[in-house]
């Protein structure tokens, strides 16, 4: 699953969705044929990235809408293809609207918790508010026996605006180092 985010034809994802893919096909929504897209970049530490699909027309994209105004409760809508069933529609609320995680490098990361069903094949697509703007991209479920009945979690969109942006733009993401540990 994944969003397009610029009318230019350049979408987001999650970056495992595509990180081992040999070639990437998108599906374009009133299309009956798949398209051939090449990889923008990603970035494996967010778990995002931009692909580009070339059309010849504009495409419609999504807006985004700031994560920082979620309120606890608030209704969201998780779009994506689970399964292969394009186009598929499930709806929760925000469970915690900033949920600090270790992120695996020795960091915190932010997330969007939501209870909204997130099955496989589902992550990379959008997190929208009900005015259908991208407030986040879903992109893990934590779960204690492996299945979907866990919690869910998308990148918050602020966060998905600055990595794709770098990626679009530089193909990378670059980040401030210090070059010293805290311990």
């Amino acid at each position: 699953s994944g969003a397009i985010i610029d009318s230019r034809g350049y979408l987001v994802t999650n970056a495992h969705v595509v990180e081992k893919a040999s070639k990437i096909y998108v599906a374009l929504p009133g299309e009956q044929k798949e398209r051939e897209a090449s990889l923008v970049g990603l970035d494996s530490s967010t778990d995002l990235a931009v692909i580009k699909v070339v059309t010849g027309q504009s495409l419609p994209s999504l807006a985004f809408a700031d994560a920082d105004d979620l309120l606890l409760g608030e209704t969201v809508i998780a779009i994506g293809n689970p399964l292969g069933l394009e186009n598929s529609v499930t709806t929760g609320v925000v469970s915690a609207p900033k949920r600090r995680l270790p992120n695996g490098e020795g960091g915190v990361a932010v997330f969007i918790q939501t209870d909204a069903l997130i099955n496989p094949g589902n992550s990379g697509g959008p997190l929208a508010n009900i005015y259908g703007e991208v407030i986040g991209i879903k992109t893990a479920i934590s779960s204690d026996n492996g299945g979907n009945d866990g919690i869910r979690f998308a990148i918050p969109s602020q966060m998905v605006q600055r990595i794709v942006n770098d990626l679009a733009t530089d193909g990378t993401v670059e980040r401030g180092w210090l070059g010293v540990n805290i311990q």
